[in-house]
Formats: C-alpha cells, structure tokens, sequence
C-alpha cells in the first residue's frame, strides 16, 4: 500500500490534460504550489514509548516483531481518509505510533494487551489501514505510548465445515487472500468493498463492512456466526449457533466496535459456494426518482440481482460508475443502474429474466453487458481516480449515509445541500449501492476546488453534513464506520443513555481505556 496515497503505485496516473482543462474551468482547481513529500522527509513526533515497555513486548514477540524504524511508523500512521492523505502529503506524521507490533495467536495478542493495560499504553489494532473515518487516529494524552497492533501474521484458513457452509479465518487476511483460500474448496465470502484488495477481514468485522454484491450476500457482519476476542480482561469467545435466543447476542457488540473493545483474533463466517457465471448489465432511467422506484421494487418483491446500483444524474453524466475514468456518458444520459447476476447458470439466467421483466415494466432501457462488464472491470478504481484528483489540486471525499425508503429523497437532499452551503459549487455525485426492503444506502463523492486551507474546508463541510444527516433521520454511516469523523454524530443519533451503555462496556472491558482511545467512544 502506497504510504501517502492508495493502493499500488504502479496503477497510480495523473490526469490527462483536458481533464486538468475542464477541472481548472468548471471548479477553478489549481495545482498545488508544493509537491508532496518523500518518505523521508516525513515529520515524526520522538517516540514516548518507554525502553522498558518496549523490551517487554520484544520478550514475547521476538525482536523482529517489534519495529520502531520510521518507515514502519509512517506506514502505520492514520488511514486513507482525504485528510488523513493531505497530511500525510504535507509531511505531518504527529500521530505515528512508537512501534508496531506484530503477533502471530490469540495468546500473544492476550499477552500484549496485558502488558499494554498495566503501563498504559495505546493499542491501535491495525489491518490494512484502509479507515476513512480517523479510525486509526488515537489519543495520545494520558498514555505512556501509543502501538499499532499489525494482525498481518494472522493469515490462515483455520478450518471448513462444509456441512454447515460455516469457515474459521483468522482477522488479518486481506480480501484476495481470503478469497484465494475458499477457492481451493469451490468456496467464497462474496464480500467485495471498494477496499477489497488491501483490506482485511477483522477490518470487514470492526466496522460493519458492506461489499458491492450485499445485495445477494448481505453484508459483512451478516457474514459472522462467531469470534474469538482478546481483551485486556481475557477473551470472549461468541457464537455457539447461528442465531440464539440466550439473551442479548454479544456477536453484536463486537461488530462495529472499532478495536475499541476488544482485538478480534479469529471469525467464523457463513460462505457460499464459489459461483459459477457472473452477469453484469446496464440499465437506464430518465431520473434518479424513477430509478429509486424500480430498485426499491425489487428489493420489497424481487427478484434480487447480486448487484444492483443506481447512479444519479450527475454521477452518471460523469461517468463514475466507470470508476476508472471520467467523461463517460454525455449529459442527458439519465441516471444508470448496474444489475449483476451471480451463481448458478440457470437460475442466473432466470433470475435476470425475471428482474429485466421488471425494470422494463418500470420504465428502464436496456444498455447490455457493456456498462455493468466495465464497471466490474473497474470497481476497485476509484481511489486511485482520488489520488490523482488531490495531486492536481481538487479535494475529494466521499461520505455515506443510509435511511428508509421514505425518508431517501428528503436525506438525499439534506446532504446536497449542506455540501453546496459549506463548499460554494461542488460537485457532487451520489449512488445507492447497497438496497433492503425497508431502505437503501446513498454514496456521495465530492468535489471542489482547495482553498488555502483544505483541512479546515473539508472539516466545515463534514461538519455541516454530518448535522445535516442527523436532522433528516438517517444514519451517520452505513459502512464506513464512526471513528474521530463521526463521533459527535453517533452520539446525536444514540442519544445520552445509548452512549452510556457503550461507556459502560467499555469501563468491563478495557478499564485502563488503551484499546483505540479517542475512537467511536463519544
């Protein structure tokens, strides 16, 4: 993963010339007056972490599972946030652990944490550093130090029970390794996020994921039958059936708790049998209105595609449901909708049939495989597409929300709206990507111009945003998270007594509070 950036910097690339044109005459983006910083040239804060401590935690890892060196500690520093990248492009490393850890079980991670607890030191579990949402950020005040804790060695295919379709994985397999290892038994999660390549599965966990396909495999956490936690009290070991009427499911507590509870060391989750055909098409409506008709049809009566997707008008004039391009379809072109089929050939087939039947009957034009064979093509893209937005002097940032069926356009509005009344004239673009019977997500990229002080620009529009969502009834994120970002807003959402459970679990749990301090605990 590219240190200040996305991905692999062999696929990075800057952004043609007329692109550059028409950014420059439509939002006034101008290049940056200085070029980003080398690795090097990375300012790190002196390392607080005591030589004591840090001999203790080499005593049960080894010397070579304990690196301190810079580069270890700057590839260890925020996630892929805007800002986070802005800073780090700026050569502002403040909030780089003093070490990185690296265990290989469950005992040594029980281990480290002890350890940690008793000096209070802060542990930031650490997958693929993919956070969008500051959920690698911690708070250094009150602590003796702050470590990452690297799940990277925690890399196995633990077990298949091809009986109940149920997998053990350990939390620090990335995407395409889990996905390679369920291969070997015809086998796959069907779980496929943007952050796919780089992220891991115990990142999927902590923080809710959604992939592109939940449509037909659900999302992460309806993925998860069961885990093993390793907390600074000892370990929790949760799930011993697929669903439980035994009180409250604790399963539920650790999904989506950020690291902020408990280190997860291992997952039990649901698989399906690897598909054999994949089917993706186009489709397109005269308005995001009308496309919002036909995708919540579907989704109340069926049939269900695999992948259903509606762009707006502006995404889709764009072109960003081609992620890897801009200046797609021209403008007029409506608003389209990328429907994928996945399994069986012939209950695919049937099943595109019946959903085609449907969105011809609502008012959708078929445009064939070839919209849905590129967006499949280049569903991983768009980060990359970010990067070079930023090095050509735009910000760029996505945001997501989710709400009921009814309260979508209200909430669709809302958002827009507070873009345009923090940022002047974005541009911004929304999909709704992920579809239930009661509701639906909305995805939002934006656009503008940077101001002299870029930081600050985008944290007035996330803060107005954010007040925005909450006003209209939806929820501050539907997949991303709650880290720093969006803390004030879960605290809105949950209210007080809500927040007073989440402190309370997290005082049994992590008493001394080293377990990813600052992060979704309001």
């Amino acid at each position: 993963m590219l240190w200040s950036g996305w991905g692999d910097p062999a696929r990075a690339a800057d952004l043609p010339e007329p692109v550059r044109k028409l950014l420059q005459d439509i939002l006034g983006v101008r290049a940056p007056e200085a070029p980003p910083v080398n690795l090097e040239e990375v300012r790190l804060p002196a390392a607080t972490l005591p030589a004591a401590v840090l001999a203790e935690l080499e005593s049960v890892l080894g010397a070579g599972n304990v690196r301190s060196g810079d580069e270890a500690r700057v590839r260890h520093t925020r996630g892929k946030s805007t800002p986070d990248l802005m800073r780090m492009r700026a050569g502002d490393g403040s909030d780089a652990p003093d070490a990185v850890l690296l265990p290989g079980s469950h005992d040594e991670v029980l281990e480290l944490l002890r350890i940690c607890a008793a000096h209070r030191v802060a542990v930031v579990p650490f997958g693929g550093g993919t956070s969008v949402v500051g959920g690698l950020t911690p708070a250094r005040e009150g602590h003796a130090g702050v470590v990452a804790l690297d799940l990277a060695r925690l890399n196995r295919l633990v077990s298949v029970d091809a009986e109940s379709m149920v997998a053990e994985l350990e939390p620090g397999l990335r995407g395409p390794q889990a996905e390679e290892l369920l291969a070997a038994h015809e086998l796959t999660l069907g779980h496929f996020p943007q952050s796919f390549e780089y992220a891991t599965l115990g990142g999927f966990a902590a923080a809710r994921s959604s992939g592109q396909a939940s449509a037909g495999y659900g999302r992460f956490d309806d993925m998860v039958v069961g885990m093993t936690v390793a907390t600074p009290r000892g370990t929790l070991d949760l799930g011993r059936a697929p669903k439980s009427a035994a009180g409250p499911d604790l399963r539920q507590v650790i999904l989506g708790s950020e690291g902020a509870f408990g280190v997860i060391t291992s997952l039990r989750l649901r698989v399906r049998r690897a598909p054999a055909v994949r089917i993706y098409e186009g489709w397109r409506f005269d308005s995001f209105a009308a496309g919002r008709a036909a995708l919540r049809r579907l989704a109340q009566d069926g049939p269900l595609p695999t992948v259903l997707r509606l762009s707006d008008e502006t995404e889709t004039m764009i072109g960003l449901a081609k992620p890897g391009e801009l200046g797609g379809m021209s403008s007029g072109a409506g608003c389209l909708v990328i429907a994928g089929y996945e399994g069986d050939p012939q209950e695919a087939a049937e099943r595109r049939e019946r959903a085609a039947a449907v969105l011809a009957g609502l008012g959708g034009t078929c445009l064939g495989a070839e919209p849905g064979e590129s967006w499949a093509h280049g569903r991983y893209s768009a980060p990359y597409l970010r990067d070079s937005l930023l090095a050509a002097g735009a910000t760029v940032e996505t945001l997501e929300t989710a709400g009921f069926w009814s309260a979508l356009p209200r909430l669709y509005d809302a958002v827009r709206l507070a873009l345009h009344g923090a940022l002047g004239s974005p541009l911004v673009m929304c999909h709704i990507s992920h579809v239930y019977g009661a509701g639906a997500s909305l995805y939002f990229t934006v656009v503008t111009a940077q101001s002299e002080d870029p930081l600050a620009q985008w944290e007035a529009a996330k803060r107005s945003v954010n007040e925005a969502i909450v006003a209209a009834g939806g929820t501050i994120s539907h997949h991303h998270g709650v880290g720093r970002d969006h803390r004030d807003a879960y605290a809105a959402e949950i209210g007080e007594l809500g927040v007073e459970i989440l402190r309370g679990i997290k005082e049994r749990l992590d008493p001394e509070g080293v377990l990813n301090p600052g992060v979704l605990i309001p």
